[in-house]
């Protein structure tokens, strides 16, 4: 069907046809011999991709392309591929990749200098053979109207709107609750055993839910009882009640009635028939990961059912099996994260940021991280090398491992580092394929769609933009930066 082509230029002589422009595409899945083909360019041949310097299993090709739709395939060691966690549809060719390239009506595409042919290409060439604007060295980048964006947000607002929480519910599943009466210690050996970060808490006493005990709040502790000053000793935790943890966790945050009580902070929870717009809204406004679920048959709230943990992770799953194959109705999607308002990035020299990117190396001592985790406000840090290059993240859910045997008993947090934290999550509920899976990268040339469809594997809460090949940590994106950007 494809006639071979070994060599990577797309036009004689390497150059730049009129009214087209140069476009990377990438194959990061390893091989031994990897080539592109497409609507791009007919059909008609196959062009040769070379491994990205530093990183052999990232194949790269770039190839001239004309503004519109395109669908393109990948054919690796022989077999016809396509990328999964790129946008895709079904057509005559099977389940191919879709690009949607839109032109700036300002634009003009200028030859560009000649391609190695063994497009043993780094970032800096790559640079080198985009287009030129105004004097400085630009990636050319797909542009929308902000009518086209506007359009796209309504479209997935109205599709929110229509949907109820029912769509979260799994065929089957657990949800496990936590009854306040229980002591601290046991509450987090639970968790840790159950492979949970988070439980609602069920007052007996009020017959209702009242709260969620959460990763921080182990955190929160452990950094009290590292606290020579505190009244809570690791003894105490034997006894100490959940109920009463939450107390004294409003009296450390100055929470208090008119009366000067003690107030906790109020359960936020949705119902079965709210739409998942709302639900979303929910999480987003009052900062948290997760929402219950939580139905009643009487008008007064009595006898509730817990029902599900909702989470911005469930709604998007949503989102993709409704526009999965319709993707290019929604242009939004098919943008660059580097040209839209998203994420947190590294500043470049002489750039003012005003949420700095935190990130540790593995050397770091466990209270730092546990320091950064609560002050920074973020609910997982990059891990990486003297070069800034990531290794690894490290999460506010990956505290409960401490439970695993009471290692939080004889450790010091000041003394413990983050590479030895880790491997303490390295076992039986936390293998390795998963640990592998949560800490996903991008570029940043990637499209929202491409980030988006990363979040759907299991335990990935965040993305991390990095250089290609050498992994350099660029910047950070998260659920609630994308659903930010959609109901903004």
């Amino acid at each position: 069907m494809f006639a071979s082509r070994m060599d990577s230029g797309q036009e004689a002589g390497g150059g730049v046809a009129a009214g087209t422009v140069l476009m990377r595409f990438v194959w990061p899945h390893g091989g031994r011999s990897v080539l592109i083909t497409g609507s791009f360019n007919g059909w008609g041949e196959l062009v040769a991709m070379a491994p990205v310097e530093g990183c052999p299993r990232v194949f790269q090709a770039i190839c001239s392309i004309s503004p519109g739709y395109h669908l393109y395939k990948f054919y690796v060691d022989g077999e016809w591929r396509y990328d999964e966690h790129q946008s895709w549809v079904t057509s005559e060719y099977g389940l191919v990749n879709t690009l949607l390239f839109p032109m700036d009506a300002n634009h003009n595409p200028t030859a560009g200098p000649e391609l190695h042919a063994n497009m043993e290409l780094d970032n800096e060439h790559f640079r080198r053979v985009v287009h030129v604007s105004d004097g400085t060295l630009n990636e050319v980048l797909p542009t929308i109207s902000e009518a086209d964006v506007q359009a796209s947000r309504h479209r997935i607002s109205v599709f929110l709107s229509t949907q109820t929480a029912y769509e979260l519910l799994p065929k089957s599943g657990k949800v496990v609750a936590l009854d306040v009466d229980l002591p601290v210690k046991q509450a987090f050996h639970i968790l840790y055993e159950q492979g949970v970060p988070m439980a609602p808490l069920w007052d007996f006493s009020r017959g209702q839910f009242v709260g969620v005990l959460s990763a921080l709040d182990f955190i929160l502790i452990l950094r009290e009882l590292g606290n020579h000053g505190s009244n809570l000793t690791e003894e105490e935790l034997d006894t100490h009640t959940i109920a009463a943890w939450k107390e004294g966790k409003a009296y450390l945050n100055r929470q208090f009635d008119g009366q000067g009580r003690a107030v906790t902070r109020q359960l936020i929870h949705a119902g079965p028939y709210d739409n998942l717009k709302e639900v979303a809204l929910k999480i987003l406004q009052n900062d948290v990961c997760t929402v219950p679920i939580i139905h009643s048959s009487s008008d007064d709230g009595s006898f509730p059912q817990l029902l599900h943990l909702a989470s911005l992770s469930g709604i998007l799953k949503c989102i993709f099996r409704y526009f999965r194959h319709v993707s290019g109705s929604l242009p939004v999607l098919q943008l660059p994260i580097c040209s839209i308002p998203l994420g947190t990035w590294v500043p470049k020299i002489g750039e003012s940021n005003g949420r700095p990117l935190a990130m540790l190396r593995p050397s770091a001592s466990l209270s730092a991280a546990l320091n950064l985790l609560i002050h920074a406000q973020v609910s997982s840090i990059p891990i990486v090398d003297d070069n800034d290059s990531l290794l690894d993240i490290y999460c506010r859910s990956d505290i409960t491992a401490l439970a695993k045997d009471r290692v939080y008993t004889h450790i010091n947090l000041n003394e413990m580092t983050i590479h030895q934290a880790l491997q303490l999550g390295q076992d039986s509920f936390y293998p390795y394929e998963l640990r592998s899976q949560r800490c996903q990268m991008c570029l940043r040339s990637d499209s929202l769609f491409k980030v988006m469809e990363r979040f759907g594997n299991p335990g990935v809460r965040q993305v991390i933009i990095v250089e290609a090949g050498s992994k350099r940590v660029e910047g950070i994106v998260t659920l609630s930066d994308i659903f930010r950007f959609l109901l903004s």
